[in-house]
C-alpha cells in the first residue's frame, strides 16, 4: 500500500454523501484535496488500487439512479473487475461515492462518520 501526505478525496461535488464527507473532514481539521470526477474524470490509474482494496463490487453502486438507468445489457455486461472498470470509466455516477485515500494508504467507500472517527483516532 502506497501513502500518500494528503487525504484525497474522489466524487461529484453535488452528491450529499460527498458533501457530509468533506464537511466532516473540514469540521475536524483535517486537509484534503478534492477530485471532481464530473470535471477531471475518473484517474485510470487509481480505479484498479480501487478495486484491489475494496473490490469491484463494493465500487459500483447499484442502488443508485445512474445504474438504474443503464441499458439492461450494459448492466448484465459488468461480471467481473474488468467489465466493472468499463462502465465505471464510462459512467463515473455509478462509482460509490466518495472515494477516499487515507494517508496511511488506506482506501475507503462511502461515508460514515463513526467508522471514520476511529479509524483515525478521534
Amino acid at each position: 500500500m502506497s501513502t500518500t501526505k494528503i487525504i484525497r478525496v474522489y466524487g461529484i461535488p453535488n452528491c450529499d454523501t460527498v458533501k457530509k464527507a468533506r464537511a466532516w473532514l473540514n469540521a475536524h481539521g483535517l486537509e484534503h484535496v478534492f477530485h471532481d470526477f464530473k470535471k477531471q474524470g475518473v484517474p485510470a490509474d487509481r480505479l484498479l488500487p480501487w478495486m484491489q482494496a475494496v473490490g469491484w463490487e463494493k465500487l459500483t453502486n447499484r442502488q443508485g439512479t445512474t445504474w438504474r438507468k443503464l441499458d439492461p445489457v450494459v448492466q448484465a455486461s459488468v461480471i467481473d473487475e474488468a467489465s466493472a472498470a468499463a462502465v465505471l470509466q464510462a459512467h463515473v455516477s455509478v462509482i460509490k461515492r466518495p472515494v477516499v485515500e487515507w494517508t496511511d494508504g488506506r482506501i475507503t467507500v462511502g461515508f460514515q462518520a463513526d467508522a471514520w472517527a476511529t479509524a483515525l483516532g478521534l
